[in-house]
């Protein structure tokens, strides 16, 4: 076995570890994922593709816009567990450096927190871009190499986690990485669950936060947990 597919074998035991121990628990609420829609601005009868889509989350989300959802991941775990909740999606075990599609089929593509993951980055973008039509938009949250926790934490005191593929890039080299493979940058936004759980703790307990809405930051977005990209073709 090459070393390559020795270290994808590896991230599957290890998802399909995490997905069977933790289920639900590994991800973020459901009301967390509505912004991803919301800045794809998905409408009626688009086709949806969730790349890693995990247990589902973001999918279930995108029921409230009537959009026609797929979702592809490399856990076997992670699919047979989102189809006993969601039985009407179009789920499928794939790997997103070979997706099971055929060209131009998706309107909107997301891959939320599993990019970085990924063994060759550049055949999965290629791979997105192949199945996305003409207008698709794409949206990417990818990790922050220059925060503190990471330096520290992952990269001083060695604590990434190697066996689940971890990692992460600054701002700079994600929109080289995403420009180089063919795509064009059309926006980013620090990752807002933080900034809307912040949020929720600075107002009274009454007010309800809206999860589709942008949360205002001023903090320089180079400074973000992760970033949010909104993407397209390159012309």
């Amino acid at each position: 076995m090459s070393k390559e597919l020795d270290n994808q074998e590896q991230i599957i035991q290890w998802f399909n570890n995490t997905y069977t121990k933790r289920g639900f628990w590994y991800l973020r609420p459901k009301k967390a994922y509505y912004i991803y829609l919301e800045i794809l601005k998905a409408q009626p009868n688009q086709k949806l593709l969730d790349i890693a889509c995990g247990l589902g989350r973001l999918l279930e989300a995108s029921k409230d816009y009537n959009v026609k959802p797929y979702g592809i991941d490399i856990s076997s775990v992670a699919i047979m567990k989102a189809k006993e909740q969601f039985p009407d999606f179009n789920l499928s075990i794939a790997n997103a450096e070979k997706l099971p599609f055929e060209n131009n089929t998706f309107d909107i593509i997301t891959c939320i927190g599993s990019l970085e993951r990924m063994i060759n980055t550049q055949n999965a973008l290629k791979e997105m871009l192949r199945v996305g039509n003409k207008n698709c938009k794409f949206c990417f949250l990818v990790r922050n190499s220059e925060t503190t926790s990471w330096q520290f934490f992952k990269t001083f005191l060695g604590l990434k986690n190697k066996k689940g593929h971890q990692d992460a890039k600054n701002l700079k080299e994600w929109t080289a990485i995403f420009n180089t493979a063919g795509f064009e940058v059309i926006n980013v936004f620090p990752d807002q669950y933080p900034l809307q759980k912040r949020l929720r703790r600075r107002s009274l307990w009454l007010k309800k936060v809206n999860y589709k809405q942008l949360v205002n930051n001023n903090e320089p977005i180079e400074k973000a947990n992760e970033f949010l990209f909104l993407l397209k073709k390159h012309d």
